[in-house]
């Protein structure tokens, strides 16, 4: 397979300058900088666009195919979501898209309030309401169900390998039994069009916790929804998360199987960091993922795995 080349300040430069109609600072162009010094592949360009490049192929499908499903989402949710004024190829059979800067800080820098709360409904409501059929015409895969149960087997050995290093009470996953597990499978005809990827980086956050914009939706998936309520515990922590998923009109089931979700999650990634298996830019810096850890088990007031109505009510 071909190395493909690495960008330069130079090269993002002069392939800027051909998109933009703008000198710059007078010296020949824009000011560009990458946005983190380990990601050489996603550069600031100027104050108000984003330039990412992408690495090699299948990532340069995922980025031709979010160009047109940013479009599809972009009338039914509340939140701004990128818009692209350029893309192409940066080299052959590599996309690029030059977006248009959404402001706001990451969630992981700002606290959501209660109206950013029901930015965030608003943000799981509007993603439901995306007809599934016409995701899966864009290219848009479908993905099956997590095990609950497997991923509870995998976080209770990572936890008790945490517990040893002081990292994590064990104990508290015992909470989740086999049978409560059981209880929160994912039910038959619930998928619906997921970001799939919602994190922290990913959620923009206002100086006043309204929910500016969502970044990213090259991960989309037709699949379970509890994942993105799993994702916004982890953006967000646990009672932001749970409050804005009853809000969108979410019931008990989904809420707590996206709440254990994201606990057996983080658990997992943490081990999994600690004991070298993870790369450190995938799956970030050992504090953001202690703070993820802290984030999801944080209490909310639905905390017991009930007996559920085989008619609980689901959107």
């Amino acid at each position: 397979m071909t190395q493909a080349p690495t960008p330069t300040a130079d090269g993002v430069r002069r392939l800027v300058r051909s998109l933009l109609d703008e000198g710059g600072d007078g010296t020949g162009g824009p000011d560009v900088r990458p946005v983190t010094e380990d990601r050489t592949h996603t550069w600031w360009i100027g104050r108000g666009h984003v330039l990412r490049l992408a690495p090699d192929r299948e990532a340069s499908a995922r980025r031709r195919r979010e160009l047109r499903l940013r479009d599809v989402v972009r009338p039914h949710v509340p939140v701004a979501v990128p818009a692209s004024v350029a893309h192409g190829d940066w080299a052959p059979g590599l996309a690029y898209t030059l977006d248009t800067r959404v402001p706001g800080g990451t969630a992981d820098e700002h606290d959501v309030s209660a109206v950013g709360e029901a930015d965030l409904a608003g943000l799981l409501s509007g993603l439901r309401a995306v007809p599934v059929r016409q995701a899966e015409a864009l290219g848009v895969p479908r993905t099956a169900p997590r095990s609950l149960e497997a991923l509870r087997r995998m976080a209770v050995h990572a936890a008790e390998r945490l517990a040893a290093a002081d990292e994590f009470d064990a104990a508290r996953l015992l909470q989740l039994t086999p049978p409560g597990a059981a209880q929160l499978a994912a039910q038959p005809g619930t998928a619906v069009l997921t970001h799939h990827g919602l994190t922290g980086a990913h959620v923009l956050v206002g100086d006043d916790g309204r929910v500016r914009g969502v970044l990213d939706w090259t991960a989309a998936v037709v699949g379970d929804p509890a994942e993105d309520i799993a994702g916004l515990a982890v953006a967000v922590g646990s009672p932001a998360a749970v409050r804005a998923a009853t809000l969108a009109g979410y019931g008990a089931r989904p809420c707590l199987r996206g709440l254990w979700l994201a606990r057996c999650d983080t658990v997992v990634r943490l081990t999994d960091r600690l004991e070298g298996r993870a790369e450190g830019r995938a799956e970030g810096s050992l504090p953001l993922l202690r703070t993820r850890l802290r984030r999801v088990w944080e209490p909310i007031l639905l905390e017991r795995v009930t007996d559920f109505a085989e008619d609980d009510p689901e959107p």
